[in-house]
């Protein structure tokens, strides 16, 4: 990009900076790096610039690379929650194109701000995951590069599966806290549960048939954070490996849960700053086509820009113009779009957004049903009702869409046998995926596993002792 362009950019910033704040838009500082794909790609792939390696994440990148190698998708931009935020400029996009997606940024990080589920984010997490990862890298030193990777196999295998109330999860008094902060090393938040020389590599643990002491209450949804806490065989520095997986999974969960709240916020606002620019009539066009690409519904699945987008203009009009029911049964008076979008953004997650506000009038103009596949290739419409639409909508979206376990026992058979059950609620466990990932927890705890679930209406439990798999 040449020197004037970026001037120009520069300029187009601080108008469009200034046109948020008018709308009352209060994000955190902003730093905008122009960056080429591979540096986009790379940041996107990795979720967090810095962060730890892993085969995964390769994957990820060289997947999101074929595509746009092949013009077949293209990320405008990347947007990360931390004080100050950054945003990441694609070098190949146009000045209209870079303009929107400035827009985009500040409604994001205008989010990030000020939406209650982030409240409790590490504004700093950044520098955490650079600390992470030089700790990896020296595990990976010490005890082998293989070695490491294999135990972050089993690790990321249950990411998902940790407490979205992390924040109120500990109560303890600020006096303890402050105790506990003066004592622990600085390196992490969990190292005051062992030391990281490994001289201490474990609480201690009860013999074989004692009670055991959990730190927690059972049933445990956080199971990542038990198996970390309570697992008999884990050394010091594979403890250290899931508490920096833990804090990671912790930062993205606000995120997954106010995905379509967040989207449609972001291309809300960037539609009415966008509007608020001096463009020329070409720059309008070609913004108009960008922004029709943005929240326009996608065959087959999905668009969380175009439902949020869409909710949040039904919210505006509804609170500017209620009608005459709205009028005497809730004393709407009318003009207060603005204000409620506000204070929707303020409180809500996507469960309670689609829940509160996806009205029968929304479900219509959005042509949004419920399929289903039948007789194995064949998929068919089957509810167009729209309470079903909307709950079933919700359904999906709780848990993240992951399936619901929970740590019920730590000493099954008074033997140091975990025991975890699959709370069913209609859909069943894939059992090969199911299979992998308790040999997988096998790694982490060391002892036997068992996973009570429904297969065909009965009650089923997988077990898996080290070398074989049983099912009853």
């Amino acid at each position: 990009m040449e020197d004037r362009e970026i001037r120009n950019l520069e300029t187009s910033l601080d108008q469009i900076w200034a046109v948020a704040q008018k709308f009352g838009l209060d994000p955190y500082p902003t730093r905008f790096e122009i960056v080429p794909a591979t540096v986009m790609y790379e940041v996107g792939s990795y979720a967090l610039p810095g962060r730890y390696s892993h085969w995964t994440f390769g994957k990820a990148y060289h997947r999101m690379k074929t595509m746009y190698d092949f013009a077949l998708s293209k990320i405008y931009e990347v947007v990360i929650n931390t004080n100050p935020a950054y945003g990441f400029l694609l070098e190949t996009n146009s000045p209209v194109q870079n303009k929107m997606v400035i827009a985009h940024v500040l409604g994001h990080v205008d989010f990030f701000k000020n939406n209650i589920y982030f409240s409790k984010t590490n504004r700093r997490m950044v520098e955490s995951v650079s600390t992470h990862a030089q700790r990896m890298m020296d595990y990976e030193f010490k005890y082998g590069r293989k070695t490491v990777e294999n135990f972050l196999d089993a690790v990321l295998s249950i990411e998902e599966h940790i407490d979205p109330n992390f924040f109120i999860r500990r109560e303890i008094s600020a006096e303890e806290e402050k105790h506990r902060a003066e004592q622990r090393p600085k390196e992490g938040r969990y190292d005051d549960l062992w030391s990281l020389d490994g001289r201490n590599p474990s609480p201690t643990l009860p013999a074989r048939g004692e009670e055991v002491k959990h730190h927690e209450r059972l049933p445990q949804k956080d199971i990542l954070y038990y198996l970390m806490k309570n697992s008999p065989t884990l050394a010091a520095w594979q403890r250290d490996v899931i508490a920096m997986v833990h804090e990671e999974a912790e930062y993205f969960i606000p995120q997954m849960q106010t995905k379509i709240m967040n989207e449609g916020w972001a291309s809300f606002w960037h539609a009415r700053i966008m509007r608020e620019l001096d463009l020329s009539d070409n720059d309008h066009l070609e913004f108009a086509d960008l922004h029709s690409g943005v929240v326009s519904p996608h065959k087959g699945k999905l668009n969380p820009y175009y439902l949020g987008y869409k909710v949040f203009e039904h919210i505006e009009r509804r609170w500017d113009n209620p009608s005459q029911e709205e009028r005497e049964k809730f004393g709407r008076p009318g003009n207060q779009g603005r204000e409620k979008i506000f204070e929707v953004r303020e409180i809500d997650s996507d469960v309670s957004f689609l829940r509160n506000y996806l009205t029968e009038e929304l479900c219509e103009e959005l042509d949004l049903f419920v399929y289903e596949l039948v007789e194995e290739e064949e998929w068919t419409i089957s509810e167009k009702r729209w309470e079903r639409v909307r709950d079933q909508l919700v359904a999906n979206m709780t848990n993240f869409g992951f399936p619901y376990l929970e740590v019920e026992d730590g000493d099954y058979h008074g033997n140091r046998e975990l025991y975890l059950k699959h709370c069913y609620e209609g859909t069943e466990l894939d059992l090969r995926y199911a299979r992998k990932a308790l040999e997988h927890v096998h790694t982490l705890w060391g002892r036997p596993v068992h996973l009570e679930t429904i297969v065909d209406e009965e009650v089923t439990v997988l077990r898996y002792d080290g070398e074989e798999h049983q099912e009853e």
